[in-house]
């Protein structure tokens, strides 16, 4: 399969780079019979877009997304689903610098290596965050076909910089993430984030943060180890996200430091059915669900663009120099990420759904 495709069943494609004229997605196994619209992508694209230009890039996209294949009469017909959003607020004069002087902690050199120099460099390409527009597109579809089966996925911004929720967010928290900038679902700890992203921002910096996800209706036993159990495929589509370096099930890297005794989740009968009376192993066991919700935390470094001077190379001489970097870019990445990371986990779920013929491959009324 292509690198630039993900899935079994639920198969994307995604293509486009930040600067050139349009990015976009396919669709491919899309069950026949979904009622879908233009306005069902287009309500999750808008989620992702830049909340305040405090907290965010003043690169201001309308992102509109245009569904040109795959719907016929208001239903998706069975064919591949192509997807366009259209790039019209671009810039690229600051990156022209960046083809001699490559920013640290960024692709530019990487890229250039790979690809022998024809690589798009214009606002980092094929490696900008600006690709991930394609996945929420696609984490749109699979979002309203897992809701066909009662599953709810949610995200939102559990750390920036030191700032740490000190409780996890109940439902109804959770489903109003979007009314805050920095999308924390604890209102308690709303304010220290926005100051610690503000003080950061003052300082001419980044920072960096930390998306949990959860979903909810999952029922035990799904997923396909080893290669494509649950926990692998959400991670490797979580790592597609750019600026992630770390993703962890449950309590994650605190296990390290646990003994067995404290880890574990102990079984017990709910209501007639096998429950789990904790959910540390954030819902997965063997790379298969338990029935608990699924809970991922996703860490983000700091983005790389930054107002300092950095030490980089010049790639004509072959010397030391500092560059201080131009553009339009984001001083946090976890604000941003949260509903690419809801997308990403609702493709791999509706994906593992299709591949155990949870969801048939043509809908009824």
């Amino acid at each position: 399969m292509s690198a630039n495709s993900f899935g079994r069943r639920f198969v994307i494609t995604c293509f486009g780079e930040s600067h050139g004229e349009v990015l976009g997605v396919v669709v491919d196994g899309c069950p026949a019979g979904l009622p879908l619209s233009e306005n069902d992508i287009q309500v999750l694209l808008d989620k992702r877009r830049p909340q305040s230009t405090t907290y965010s890039t003043l690169r201001k996209e309308k992102d509109k997304v245009r569904i040109v294949s795959g719907v016929f009469r208001g239903h998706t017909s069975g064919a591949p689903i192509c997807m366009i959003i259209a790039n019209e607020d671009v810039d690229s004069t600051p990156y022209e610098a960046f083809r001699r002087k490559p920013r640290p902690g960024h692709a530019d050199f990487t890229a250039m290596v790979r690809y022998g120099g024809f690589n798009d460099y214009r606002g980092g390409g094929r490696f900008s965050g600006r690709i991930t527009a394609a996945f929420v597109a696609a984490g749109a579809i699979a979002r309203k076909l897992l809701s066909m089966r009662g599953v709810e996925v949610y995200a939102h911004v559990a750390q920036i910089g030191n700032i740490r929720v000190r409780r996890q967010p109940k439902l109804e928290e959770l489903k109003k993430v979007y009314e805050n900038d920095v999308r924390c679902a604890i209102p308690e700890d709303v304010k220290l984030m926005e100051n610690e992203l503000k003080n950061a921002v003052e300082a001419g910096d980044s920072v960096g943060s930390m998306v949990e996800a959860y979903a909810f209706g999952i029922p035990p036993g799904l997923g396909d180890p080893l290669f494509h159990s649950l926990d692998v495929d959400i991670a490797a589509l979580i790592f597609a996200i750019p600026g992630v370096k770390a993703v962890g099930f449950g309590l994650g890297f605190d296990f390290p430091s646990m003994r067995g005794s404290e880890c574990i989740d102990e079984f017990t009968v709910r209501e007639g059915e096998i429950a789990t009376s904790t959910n540390k192993s954030g819902g997965v066991l063997g790379g298969l669900s338990t029935g608990s919700p699924l809970h991922i935390k996703v860490a983000f470094k700091a983005p790389s663009t930054i107002k300092k001077n950095v030490r980089t190379v010049n790639l004509e001489s072959l010397s030391e120099t500092i560059l201080k970097a131009e553009g339009r870019y984001d001083p946090c990445i976890g604000p941003r990420a949260v509903p690419v990371v809801e997308a990403c986990l609702s493709i791999v779920l509706a994906d593992h759904y299709l591949s155990q013929g949870i969801i048939p491959p043509v809908l009824g009324d």
